[in-house]
């Protein structure tokens, strides 16, 4: 038994943020239920790569969901949506405000039908404020929260971040909002709204950030790969490559100070504590990049994993792909798709022991699933199923 076996989900949503929400809900038990207008999820075009005609991204966001295709324009269309909604645990969808209510499928309609319903919406701004409105993409929300403003070089170019860090985190988010919901739904017999906002998920990952500035009210700016509140902590280039060093407390600066074979610097006046490092790192990081310089990464990674000091080098993907400890973790395992073949995708991130989760099917061919979850949820023959394939209430992949 998964954890979330028998919760049945019906997910409106595309692109990134709602799909990687029914992602995890699925890949721990969920019965996700992918519905998808005729011209198909946006994130099915969004290649290359393709695969078999399948956009990796697509493939690597919808396994283990299952794909039915309704026309939710056609009255007809409609009504089977609605009918599908009383067999539903949760409803999910990231439209911008205002558009599940125009197509007769907003939360109040749906509540009517199903009490019992968690009605999960994702937009940039929330379902209130003056920017309720306002379009939302990733590098928007990005730049939005203020992680633009932090994020880049120390000359102070902004950077995006290198993935759709505002879209995965509202889809964390909105999982975690969702789990709440059916728990409270346990004690009180009754559904709910589930409101994620990305703006409002943003500024809650980024607290010790607000915190630095409301405690100082200091506006931050970029500081490459550096970190206001420790140093060292940061990117430093060695003979061969780059590697990330952080020294989190005073015990590990004294053991760095042994492995760079620097003991003077442990007890100097301008090092000795972290706030006096802070203070003087226009100095002492010049003076560690130097150091840095004189050996390969190999032999520095010796000496501070020796010495229990947190490190790494900068990898690529394929270095993570290919690292034992993913494999030991099981985060790239393979699925086969019907036209994609076999194909390799993320793992899951929480690892329980009695119920583990994981990938399960692949991503659906648009409308693959259609008529076998008519039959299932609503039980419907094959006559009536026909029919509304025949007047495009339905389309079957």
């Amino acid at each position: 038994m998964q954890p979330l076996e028998g919760i049945r989900v019906l997910d409106f949503s595309h692109a990134l943020a709602g799909p990687y929400c029914t992602l995890l809900l699925a890949d721990y038990g969920a019965e996700v239920y992918k519905l998808e207008a005729r011209s198909g999820d946006m994130g099915r075009g969004w290649g290359p790569p393709f695969a078999g005609g399948e956009a990796s991204f697509f493939l690597g966001l919808n396994r283990g969901k299952r794909g039915i295709s309704i026309d939710l324009k056609k009255p007809e269309g409609l009504e089977l949506c609605l009918r599908v909604i009383e067999r539903m645990d949760v409803a999910i969808e990231n439209f911008r405000p205002g558009t599940m209510d125009r197509l007769g499928l907003g939360y109040e309609r749906l509540r009517e039908r199903n009490p019992r319903l968690v009605y999960c919406s994702i937009s940039g701004y929330g379902q209130e404020g003056p920017a309720r409105d306002e379009a939302a993409m990733d590098l928007v929300m990005q730049g939005s929260s203020g992680l633009l403003s932090i994020t880049g070089t120390a000359e102070g170019e902004s950077v995006r971040c290198g993935y759709g860090v505002t879209d995965v985190t509202a889809g964390l988010f909105a999982a975690m909002g969702i789990l709440l919901a059916l728990g409270a739904r346990e004690s009180t017999g009754k559904g709910q709204l589930v409101d994620v906002s990305m703006l409002d998920c943003m500024i809650s990952t980024m607290t010790s950030n607000y915190m630095g500035h409301l405690g100082s009210g200091i506006v931050p700016r970029p500081m490459g790969t550096a970190f206001p509140t420790v140093v060292p902590y940061r990117v430093f280039h060695t003979k061969d490559r780059a590697i990330g060093i952080a020294v989190g407390s005073e015990k590990l600066w004294s053991a760095f100070c042994g492995v760079i074979e620097r003991q003077e610097l442990e007890k100097h006046p301008d090092y000795e504590t972290n706030a006096a490092r802070i203070r003087n790192r226009g100095t002492l990081e010049p003076l560690l990049d130097e150091v840095f310089r004189q050996r390969p990464a190999g032999e520095w990674m010796e000496r501070l994993q020796a010495a229990g000091i947190p490190a790494s080098p900068v990898r690529n993907f394929q270095e993570v792909v290919e690292d034992p400890q993913c494999e030991v973790r099981r985060m790239f395992p393979t699925l086969d798709h019907p036209t994609a073949g076999a194909h390799r995708v993320t793992g899951t991130p929480v690892k329980l022991s009695e119920t583990p989760g994981g990938p399960g099917a692949p991503a659906p061919l648009l409308g693959q699933h259609t008529r076998s979850a008519l039959r299932e949820l609503l039980g419907l023959d094959e006559t009536a199923i026909g029919a509304l394939a025949a007047n495009g209430a339905i389309f079957e992949g």
